[in-house]
């Protein structure tokens, strides 16, 4: 009985991201090659893509400066951010997501953050994430405390009749689209006689563009791996639909634009300090947390997330239908990820008419695009926007410091008020 109630509720939860995502991608017809592949996209994406978000928390918090107390809203993803920014001690963090597993994820970090036993236990579960005893501390501490929904995502089998949750035992940030996008990545590269984890070995950024220029960057000079990537599918993998490919390529070839942020990645960043690279080339973060991590998963922090986990409420909805049933003048802090490169310009004002609505004077919105300029001027009406200021410059240093490397560019608006 509890298996088939298990079955039933995973089946409700994964027809109802098939159908939020859908109505966020799908804009073409079925019978057409754009169409065929907002649903393909909207298949790919309906179960979990992002182990890991991957958007540098640390310039979050420097451009949102939360105060105590103050109201956020965000995409939750895979929550790594959510979580971080519990350590700037806001009073509410609502986490909006289509997907329903991402939703499951973040109930589970909300909830392992309270009542695992201790820092070593929570980094042995979403630092290290390959554990065997991972699974014991789960059943222990965990698994009665979750949501009969995030309890039958957890317990549920995937294709190879294992639970999910055996995923903590066996290196979880290897799973998802992003982290099997990744292996597909390292395993193409080693055919192709290129070894992209040697870039570990570096110990200065010198050595790590050197490694770059020996292992990754003749890749791209191969026929097979730019047409690979010059195929809109090619890129769903790393969460980027139809829509939003044509804002990455910006015009260009998208073999040179993924060259050209991976070497950022690789080389722009020393590897001491970038998780991020970590994940891409390691596969993981730095055994036994002897290297850098999200602020959630650092011992000095851990005290202040595990008192504070409360604090974010999970919603699995659209972002717009959330701010709708919101008060007025409601929240102090918006981060809307890359979501609005998926939306046509009625989305966009929909979206910003909320935010405006719900905004307090001084409600900082962040987010990034795959191109280097806002999207917003032209697309969202100047009644609205004029009532925002753009702080150009400091998005565009913020676009460099952003450790992630992977958008072109990282945007504020900074709400004037009312009647402005």
């Amino acid at each position: 009985m509890e298996r088939a109630e298990t079955a039933d509720q995973m089946d409700i939860s994964r027809r109802r991201s098939g159908a939020l995502i859908g109505a966020a991608v799908q804009r073409s017809s079925l019978f057409s090659v754009a169409g065929l592949n907002e649903r393909a996209f909207t298949f790919a994406f309906s179960s979990l893509v992002y182990p890991q978000i991957w958007e540098d928390p640390i310039v979050d918090l420097e451009a949102l400066q939360i105060e105590a107390g103050q109201r956020v809203i965000t995409i939750a993803s895979g929550s790594c951010n959510a979580l971080s920014y519990l350590t700037a001690n806001p009073g509410e963090i609502i986490a909006v997501d289509l997907n329903s597993s991402h939703a499951a994820l973040n109930r589970l970090k909300c909830v392992g953050a309270r009542y695992l036993p201790d820092y070593d236990a929570f980094f042995s579960f979403f630092g290290a994430a390959d554990r065997k005893a991972n699974i014991a501390l789960y059943d222990r501490y965990v698994r009665d405390r979750l949501d009969a929904e995030t309890r039958a995502f957890w317990s549920g089998r995937d294709l190879t009749g294992r639970r999910r949750i055996e995923r903590f035992a066996r290196g979880f940030y290897r799973f998802g689209l992003l982290g099997r996008f990744i292996a597909a990545g390292h395993r193409a590269a080693k055919l192709l006689g290129s070894n992209p984890g040697a870039i570990m070995q570096a110990r200065t950024i010198e050595e790590q563009s050197a490694i770059y220029n020996r292992e990754l960057k003749p890749l791209f000079e191969r026929r097979l791996v730019r047409a690979i990537l010059n195929q809109r599918s090619s890129l769903f993998g790393l969460g980027i639909p139809p829509a939003q490919y044509d804002a990455l390529a910006g015009g260009r070839p998208m073999h040179e634009v993924v060259e050209e942020r991976l070497r950022r990645l690789a080389c722009d960043f020393n590897l001491q300090q970038n998780y991020f690279a970590w994940q891409a080339f390691a596969r993981g973060y730095a055994p036994n947390g002897d290297g850098p991590l999200p602020p959630y998963l650092e011992r000095e922090n851990y005290e202040q997330i595990r008192d504070r986990a409360h604090r974010i409420r999970m919603r699995n909805i659209a972002y717009t239908d959330q701010l709708r049933v919101l008060p007025s003048a409601h929240l102090d802090r918006y981060v809307l990820l890359d979501a609005q490169d998926w939306m046509n310009d009625a989305a966009l004002a929909d979206l910003w008419t909320e935010i405006t609505r719900t905004a307090r004077r001084g409600a900082r919105v962040i987010f990034r695009t795959a191109g280097e300029n806002t999207i917003l001027p032209g697309r969202v009406p100047d009644a609205l926007l004029d009532r925002w200021t753009y702080e150009e410059g400091a998005s565009k240093e913020w676009t460099k410091r952003d450790r992630s490397a992977i958008y072109g560019g990282f945007h504020l608006y900074v709400f004037k008020g009312e009647g402005v």
